[in-house]
């Protein structure tokens, strides 16, 4: 009797914990799903924000652009007669953006790295040097963000991302011809730095507005022609 009565307070105690292991991994399992569903949530939540965000930016530079070129080809009608309109905001956008990058560089090198030298451990890194480093990515997404709302406004085949990353490998083509220039007019044939700089100026600015047009901003034939008829 004694041990039957033992047999049943083990299965009792057996079904308790089968019972409570059961609960627990019920309930293991709905707190796992409600951390994923409350990360499912959040993920939309965000792609959402990022995706309204991304509209209204586009928006609100489309419209600063048109309003940028407004102000630009009312200059343009003394220079019709030496080149086209396209051109004409290529240089002016072009002109604005170094002008911007001088002006930034000054403040950037009088105001905040004068006289500081930058250790990042591998190498340290002189006032002048920290400071293009700083303007550098600055003046860079301005220039691309003027070329695209305010020169090449026709509808690309290509998304963004992929023009600002072929807009920088024109930016970082202009720089080795700059570097190949000087070194063959200075160091090569001993022409005087300031002409030679100045001569390598027209070269690449010939060179980035036809990569610019060509490879950028490349638009397709009915937008291209759409766009000259409305120049």
């Amino acid at each position: 009797m004694k041990n039957q009565n033992t047999r049943v307070r083990n299965k009792q105690a057996h079904f308790v914990l089968r019972s409570a292991c059961t609960i627990f991994e019920t309930s293991k399992i709905g707190y796992v799903s409600v951390i994923q569903s409350k990360k499912r949530v959040f993920c939309f939540v965000l792609l959402s924000t990022c995706t309204i965000f991304a509209r209204v930016m586009r928006i609100f530079l489309t419209k600063i652009g048109l309003w940028i070129q407004g102000l630009i080809d009312f200059t343009y009608p003394p220079f019709r007669k030496f080149m086209p309109s396209q051109l004409y905001r290529y240089a002016a956008c072009g002109g604005a953006n170094v002008v911007f990058d001088w002006v930034l560089y000054f403040l950037v090198y009088n105001y905040i790295f004068k006289d500081r030298f930058v250790d990042i451990g591998i190498v340290t890194l002189s006032p002048h040097i920290i400071s293009f480093i700083i303007v550098f990515p600055v003046t860079t997404l301005s220039g691309f963000l003027l070329q695209k709302y305010v020169t090449f406004t026709a509808s690309s085949d290509l998304r963004g991302r992929v023009q600002l990353v072929r807009y920088m490998l024109i930016v970082l083509a202009n720089l080795l011809i700059n570097y190949a220039g000087l070194k063959l007019l200075v160091d090569g044939l001993d022409f005087y730095p300031t002409p030679s700089k100045m001569a390598i100026t027209v070269v690449t600015v010939i060179c980035s507005y036809i990569g610019q047009k060509k490879f950028t901003f490349k638009v397709s034939p009915h937008s291209e022609s759409n766009e000259k008829k409305n120049n």
